[in-house]
């Protein structure tokens, strides 16, 4: 064999290699990106039927009260305390701030803003997602490894209808009452350190808290509240939904179903402030 012969071998060869490793390495890359779309056909999918199912016939009234109570009424100690503390603890670091500026008297606008634009909404949706969104992945998870859901389309029972509608009903409404009650008590909570430990006077602070605050600032924590809410119940009920089998994979649908409410809470906050702010 001549030496130019061996040489193209060698670079034919060669060149294979690299087509052979450019492939693999793009196989690599395309393999989550594939798996990520899919990922979120099923969920856009199933957020479609969900949707749909809330507003078609037959209605469980019966099942959408009893998730009022669960998703609202139990939820209102974990909001109210988180809500109380976090004014609490803004009205102490804003003074702690504003001392070095001598405007101590914008402490009052700071909290009422802060609360209703951002803090009350967030933090609610939240603490939601960890109480109300892990029990819901749980429950519905354990009804698709025991079979039930099964069951449920056997006897001619749409789960998305008897199971799913009334929890996105019921989060989507009830998230804005507990954030408007969260407002009430996060101002509240900056008052009582600003007059009983600040020194403030009690009718200054609630008059300029009052002047400051515009009705944009409430509605956009409510509209923000009720994306939140019907992010923490989809994702709970679409985990739970696609939960895996066995123990296993309920406690991971569980862990997906907080993790990706609270990612997805943090995303559209950031879009909805944009909108309505911008």
């Amino acid at each position: 064999m001549s030496e130019s012969s061996a040489s193209g071998i060698i670079q034919h060869f060669g060149t294979k290699r690299l087509l052979v490793n450019f492939m693999n390495f793009l196989a690599s890359v395309g393999a989550p990106v594939l798996r990520f779309m899919n990922a979120t056909g099923k969920l856009t999918y199933f957020a479609a039927q969900s949707v749909i199912n809330c507003f078609l016939p037959p209605y469980y009234f019966r099942s959408v009260i009893r998730q009022f109570g669960d998703i609202g009424y139990y939820s209102l100690p974990v909001v109210g305390m988180t809500a109380l503390f976090t004014g609490m603890v803004l009205a102490l670091q804003s003074y702690t701030g504003f001392t070095r500026f001598n405007a101590e008297g914008a402490i009052a606008s700071v909290v009422v803003l802060s609360i209703t634009r951002e803090l009350s909404p967030v933090l609610a949706g939240l603490m939601v997602a960890g109480r109300v969104g892990a029990s819901i992945a749980a429950e519905i998870g354990t009804m698709r490894v025991t079979e039930q859901l099964d069951a449920l389309t056997t006897l001619s029972v749409n789960p998305h209808k008897y199971l799913i509608a009334p929890r996105i009903i019921a989060g989507t409404l009830m998230l804005p009452l507990l954030v408007l009650l969260g407002d009430i008590i996060g101002v509240f909570g900056g008052y009582l350190v600003s007059v009983h430990m600040l020194g403030f006077n009690p009718h200054s602070f609630l008059s300029q808290s009052w002047d400051v605050l515009e009705s944009m600032d409430v509605i956009s924590g409510l509209v923000k509240a009720a994306v939140f809410g019907f992010i923490v119940t989809l994702m709970g009920c679409y985990n739970g939904y696609s939960s895996g089998r066995g123990a296993q994979g309920v406690g991971a649908a569980t862990t997906y179903a907080v993790v990706s409410s609270s990612i997805l809470i943090l995303i559209f906050n950031y879009i909805l402030t944009q909108v309505f702010f911008s």
